[in-house]
Formats: C-alpha cells, structure tokens, sequence
C-alpha cells in the first residue's frame, strides 16, 4: 500500500536560499530577483492549490520567468528607433511647442518693453549676460540695494503679466 504524496509545506521558508541561488545562475542580479519574486506572488497567489513538491515547482517558474525576461530584454535591446511611433521618441520639438515658446518670447518682450530702461537693463545682464547682481550694480553704476528693487519690480512685472 502506498502512502499519499503529502505536499511540502514551507517553501516560501526557504525562499532566501532560492533567491541567492537564482541570482548566481543568472548573471544579472536584477533579473533574477525579479524571476524569484514574480514565481513567489505567483505560488502565494495559488493558496490551497499548491503542488505536490512546491519547491521543485518554484524553481520551475523561475525558470520560466527568467526566460520570460530574457526574451522580452533581446527585444527590447533589438527594437529599431525607427519602428516606434513617432511620439515615443521625439526628435524635435513639434509646430505647437514653436508656437508657444514664441508666443511666449513676444508677450515676455512686450512686458519687458513697458518696465523702466533700468529695469530692462538690469535683467537683461541677469538673464543674457548671466551677471550676478554685484557685477551688474558695478556695470551700472548703481548700489546692490538699487539693482535688487530693479530685479524684483521686473520679476513682479512679468509675472503679472504672463
């Protein structure tokens, strides 16, 4: 008379060992850690239903999984540019993003235009010339206080006006 196969109990127990024995099979850790971990959700997932030798199954489906992973990174490192579509991978900014970025520019000049030459002047070393506010108090002969309240008013301006 023969004994009925008892499932083995406890596998996820072990479950360190199994990682640490994938991760030197493969190579590339993060791949198998990612084999083990999706073959473990999947056997937790499967509750009452588990095999008869779970371990020997566990295995199995990292195998699987592994395959799985490997296959999918071939292609993944195959796939020409060329095949994607167009949006996936822009290549330069489309006619809408040029409108915008000038219509931009042109209401930014028009606020500009309406500040003091001063103010105009002193963000323009700022921002074009990329001075910093001492450089620019020595260029126009003005204090740093001077030269804060001209940047700060030309911040306030613009952003009432954009």
């Amino acid at each position: 008379m023969t004994q009925p196969v008892v499932p083995e109990k406890n596998w996820l127990i072990r479950y360190a060992e199994l990682l640490g024995g994938w991760v030197k099979r493969a190579g590339i850790q993060q791949d198998a850690e990612d084999a083990v971990q999706d073959a473990a959700l999947k056997m937790l997932e499967m509750g009452q239903v588990a095999p008869r030798n779970p371990t020997h199954y566990f295995h199995r489906m990292v195998m699987n999984q592994s395959v799985s992973i490997f296959r999918s990174e071939q292609v993944r490192q195959t796939q020409n540019v060329d095949d994607l579509a167009d949006d996936a991978v822009p290549t330069s900014a489309s006619a809408e993003e040029h409108y915008e970025a000038n219509e931009l520019m042109r209401t930014m000049q028009q606020a500009l235009a309406l500040l003091p030459d001063t103010c105009q002047e002193a963000f323009r070393l700022r921002q074009v010339e990329g001075l910093s506010n001492n450089e620019i108090a020595q260029k126009m002969g003005v204090s740093l206080n001077m030269v804060e309240r001209y940047m700060m008013r030309t911040i306030r301006h613009l952003q009432d006006h954009l």
